[in-house]
């Protein structure tokens, strides 16, 4: 099972999404296409924001950065954050945010804990290039790298309840070997939040 997937099987039928950080909108298609949902993404970049708008979607160009407080509570079925929660400068505050606008999150993050990165960190003495942290430390958007430990640690703290996770392989798979051993051998994981 792919991510695309478990994040379809967690949306339903005709719900109402926002997707903040939606790059070029895919993944926002493919639910409008899969699951008939009415959404909205949130983007910076002029070229996703392009992207989103020639596949027809609805994207507000707004830096999360900057708040979501013109979002009600409770104003969506599903807030999704794939692969964007690392890259901000305040992902505590952004986690408040996104947990208070929807009624249920779905949460995709890199693993910095994964055995690859701990591996390059302890026997090279460099940042790791990973499948799921691809860029150079001078090139890459992340400047909020966590564990899986540590992202649920941060959960505990704010009271927001961890409903399921899935966690990924290198290839963006979900695996259920690594149920025990999660925070070591998962890439990436998968968060469905509720609060």
């Amino acid at each position: 099972m792919k991510t695309e997937t478990v994040i379809e099987s967690w949306v339903r039928d005709g719900s109402s999404i926002l997707d903040l950080g939606c790059g070029d909108g895919s993944i926002l298609e493919a639910l409008r296409s899969n699951k008939s949902v009415q959404g909205y993404g949130i983007e910076i970049d002029r070229k996703n924001i392009k992207s989103c708008l020639e596949k027809n979607l609805e994207v507000i160009e707004q830096n999360i950065d900057e708040g979501l407080s013109n979002f009600l509570d409770k104003s969506f079925d599903t807030v999704l954050v794939s692969q964007t929660i690392q890259v901000l400068k305040n992902p505590k505050q952004a986690l408040e945010e996104i947990t208070r606008i929807g009624h249920q999150s779905i949460i995709v993050i890199p693993n910095f804990g994964h055995w690859k990165s701990r591996l390059t960190l302890f026997l090279e003495g460099k940042m790791p290039v990973t499948e799921s942290l691809p860029e150079k430390w001078y090139e890459t958007p992340n400047i909020h790298l966590c564990t899986l430990t540590d992202f649920e640690n941060l959960c505990a703290e704010l009271n927001i309840v961890i409903e399921e996770k899935k966690i990924l392989d290198s290839k963006g798979t979900v695996s259920t070997l690594f149920s025990t051993w999660s925070n070591l051998l998962g890439s990436s994981v998968i968060y469905r939040l509720s609060r």
